[in-house]
């Protein structure tokens, strides 16, 4: 009776076992991450790279003149950090789905807004961001799907597609240039925003250290955002810290005027003020 006992729990064990466990095999089209930084421009593609396996892959496995995921189990995702152009069509920051039609002579290029399709079923060119088109070239035989960045310049690469005898080309456009020179003329034409300065002063001031240079800084922003109320409220905060009341009280004084003048509200800065100001002269006495 104990042997028969032992047999089952064995047997149940076996096919607890057998029903919970999993086989990982490799995927006959094995997913890739590929990341490039193009310009100051982060680009990404997300796709599945299947094999020729010996098969005719464009005109057989791949049709001419329909829609192809461009890729295997799902349709290929591709990312971009910034503003791009992309085969002299325009596409905002964002993920989408890269779909093409291949021809012989040319492919079409689509950039689709919908990632949420597993291929091209259930695919609507309204969905289609932009359409261009790419010349077809024949290349080096290329037995699995690879898609790779080319020709890298300060501001721009060619992307490829490339399998079987087939590569197909076409150019990503970044705003560096623009964006450099807003750089330029932030920092070394402008000089730091108001902001910028004022955030510096605040960590500071609230540091309760260097705050003759907190004083500096908040000056500055003051002088880039006379109409900032919160900004003199600040410059009051430091100048009580430095133990200038005299002068703390006037710009406490000036920022609460400005906030009761606001159109938008006081936020709070007129009770703010008149607290301060109640406190310094309770100092002074």
């Amino acid at each position: 009776m104990r042997k028969l006992s032992y047999l089952f729990l064995a047997c149940s064990l076996m096919l607890s076992l057998t029903s919970t466990a999993q086989i990982q095999t490799p995927q006959p089209s094995p997913t890739a991450t590929l990341t490039q930084k193009i310009g100051l421009t982060d680009v990404e593609v997300v796709y599945s790279r299947p094999g020729m396996k010996s098969r005719t892959v464009f005109g057989g496995l791949v049709p001419y003149g329909e829609v192809w995921r461009t890729g295997a189990n799902s349709s290929t995702k591709v990312s971009f950090s910034d503003d791009v152009t992309v085969g002299g069509q325009s596409v905002p920051a964002g993920q989408y789905a890269l779909y093409t039609i291949p021809g012989e002579k040319e492919w079409t290029i689509i950039i689709h807004k919908n990632t949420t399709l597993g291929g091209s079923a259930g695919y609507d060119q309204k969905e289609d961001l932009c359409r261009f088109s790419a010349p077809v070239k024949e290349g080096c035989m290329t037995e699995t799907f690879t898609i790779d960045f080319h020709t890298l310049t300060t501001t721009g690469a060619m992307m490829s597609l490339a399998w079987d005898d087939v590569k197909v080309s076409f150019p990503i456009e970044t705003k560096a240039m623009e964006m450099v020179e807003e750089q330029i003329k932030e920092i070394l034409v402008e000089g730091p925003s108001a902001g910028t300065y004022y955030n510096a002063a605040r960590f500071y001031l609230d540091q309760e250290k260097n705050l003759d240079q907190a004083l500096v800084w908040i000056n500055k922003a003051c002088e880039k955002r006379p109409d900032a109320f919160w900004y003199t409220h600040q410059k009051a905060q430091i100048l009580a810290k430095l133990g200038r009341t005299k002068e703390a009280i006037a710009a406490a004084e000036a920022s609460m005027a400005a906030a009761k003048a606001s159109e938008d509200g006081d936020f709070g800065y007129v009770a703010s003020n008149e607290a301060l100001i109640a406190e310094l002269k309770a100092k002074k006495k």
